[in-house]
């Protein structure tokens, strides 16, 4: 995480309280603070004014992966309890400048996450949203990841819970036209055309449009291309490529696409068989 220079003098003020809206820290908890992220500091005779050490320490983490791990510490609600400040003022007040920078602080549970901005996402709904099944939520947990991970700058993740969305709802599909379906042994492509028979969407069916079957097959490729990028570049093996962002975007806006359809297929062919059998 990289950072603009008015954004370390905001910082700055945040984590040492000089500037009103954050309480204060003293220099030997300055020190305490950024010797948590590497540092080997002591306090003593000779030590710099409390804001220049501050600063400098940031410009030292700055462009590192620690220095989201700063930010975010930086924020710890604990810090703010029994406090006259108010953490979402502060929030509000860095955010200011973090915008500049491409990244956003945003509430993540009772703590705070940083988000890179930017970049074009394909937001995924689903027909388990208010389910409370382990399946279900796992989906619902995988979209949430995918997000997450791509706001985070960790690409790797990405591409695993792309996949791992993937994975699950192919399988949750293939349960609701088969009560015992063979079982999944990690063959992502297998388990997509057992699927594809289920919803009726092979490629070489009679009686297609070429346009369709055109993109019939570009799904298949998608789940293929998953399962290589996901044992080539994500977090889940010996990576033998680094993913870039548009790498780890591609991956995961490609796995709610062909999941956005097979949803949309599933219902279409559940309801159509429903209709022949009334």
């Amino acid at each position: 995480m990289k950072i603009s220079e008015q954004t370390i003098s905001a910082l700055g003020s945040i984590i040492t309280g000089d500037g009103g809206c954050s309480p204060y820290r003293t220099g030997q908890k300055l020190v305490s603070f950024f010797n948590e992220f590497g540092s080997e500091d002591t306090y003593g005779s000779g030590f710099p004014s409390r804001r220049n050490y501050a600063e400098d320490k940031l410009r030292e983490f700055n462009d590192t992966p620690a220095m989201k791990d700063i930010v975010v510490a930086a924020f710890d609600p604990r810090h703010f309890l029994e406090k006259e400040h108010d953490i979402n003022s502060v929030v509000k007040y860095l955010n200011q400048f973090l915008e500049f920078d491409n990244y956003e602080l945003r509430p993540t549970g009772k703590r705070w996450e940083v988000y890179k901005l930017g970049g074009t996402q394909i937001d995924l709904s689903h027909p388990y949203e208010n389910s409370v099944e382990i399946t279900h939520i796992f989906i619902d947990e995988q979209i949430k990841k995918c997000d997450k991970k791509l706001a985070e700058g960790d690409f790797d993740g990405a591409i695993t819970n792309a996949r791992s969305l993937v994975e699950a709802v192919l399988s949750e599909i293939e349960k609701e036209f088969d009560p015992n379906p063979p079982e999944y042994d990690g063959n992502l492509p297998k388990l997509y055309k057992r699927v594809q028979k289920h919803l009726n969407l092979s490629p070489g069916q009679e009686g297609l449009a070429k346009c369709l079957r055109q993109i019939l097959s570009g799904l298949t490729s998608i789940v293929s291309g998953l399962a290589t990028l996901r044992n080539r570049m994500s977090d889940s093996h010996v990576i033998s490529y680094k993913p870039l962002e548009h790498h780890a975007r591609l991956a995961v806006n490609s796995a709610k696409t062909l999941c956005d359809f097979l949803f949309e297929t599933k219902e279409y062919q559940m309801q159509k068989k429903k209709n022949s059998n009334t």
